[in-house]
């Protein structure tokens, strides 16, 4: 027999990123992605980057909207402006040392964090090493404002099913999600979780589990228990409509992350007249 574990992802910004992590358009899924779920769950349980992520990411993924949310577009730019001197950046940049060295020497009082220097990138980025002293420094001394264009989901809430045939590895990614030995995110790092994360193990397939059980309370407080949501499963590609997902976690090394294909089909919920209802969440 098989047993789900059910996750509520909710808070009040989403980012579930499915192309390059640092373009100029930074989109979201319409839903959470298996891969960042399940960097998640091992973020939560102190995994290594390059750690072995068979069991885990074999576990058979669902996840059903109960609250879709709504799209956000923030207008963001990154870079460029004039920064503070800093004690540090003397320190360690030989070259802003003798660059301000004669404003500092004439300077008096508490004035030291008002020193800036023409056409120079204050918070370098592009870290190189020094070829006289070998110091790190910044490789690039002038950068213009780069303008992207980032897309979140606002209070949106969704219930998200890890199905696997083995229950007492279901109640370890459970307790670690609520004990974390990893700061938790949904999708990006400015998107923290709200309220309980972790509800509850039940037996049987994704499709039975999210059947008999209510929607999750939205932002408000409040659910439709008339409304039918639309849930996806993840299935063989043999499986009639389904369709391919690059989000398929291999390993989550940081220099070269790597995915492949799974396959998922969609469908309407009809939640059953006794579904359980839900008790105890904090929102």
């Amino acid at each position: 027999m098989t047993h789900v574990l059910l996750l509520r992802l909710a808070g009040p910004l989403q980012s579930w990123g499915m192309t390059s992590r640092f373009p100029a358009r930074r989109d979201s899924h319409s839903r959470p992605t298996k891969s960042a779920v399940i960097g998640m769950c091992a973020a939560a349980m102190g995994l290594p980057r390059d750690a072995d992520l068979d069991e885990l990411a074999q576990v058979t993924f669902g996840v059903r909207a109960d609250h879709p949310g709504t799209p956000v577009r923030d207008y963001h730019t990154v870079g460029a402006g004039k920064y503070p001197l800093r004690p540090r950046d003397l320190i360690t940049d030989h070259r802003r040392a003798a660059a301000t060295s004669a404003n500092l020497d004439t300077a008096t009082g508490d004035q030291f964090g008002h020193h800036t220097l023409p056409h120079w990138y204050g918070a370098p980025k592009k870290i190189a090493a020094d070829p006289v002293s070998g110091v790190l420094v910044s490789g690039e001394l002038t950068r213009t404002a780069l303008i992207t264009e980032r897309w979140y989901l606002a209070d949106a809430t969704f219930l998200v099913g890890l199905q696997h045939e083995d229950e007492g590895f279901l109640s370890t990614v459970g307790k670690a999600l609520e004990h974390p030995r990893r700061l938790l995110w949904l999708g990006r790092k400015s998107c923290p979780p709200s309220g309980t994360l972790t509800l509850k193990s039940a037996p049987g397939d994704l499709a039975s589990v999210f059947d008999t059980h209510q929607l999750l309370p939205g932002p408000d407080g409040t659910a439709d228990p008339q409304r039918k949501p639309w849930g996806w499963f993840q299935a063989p590609p043999s499986e009639r409509g389904a369709t391919p997902v690059q989000d398929q976690p291999v390993h989550f090394d940081s220099l070269r992350p790597e995915h492949t294909t799974r396959w998922e089909v969609r469908r309407r919920i009809t939640i059953a007249p006794n579904a359980d209802d839900w008790k105890g969440i904090v929102p």
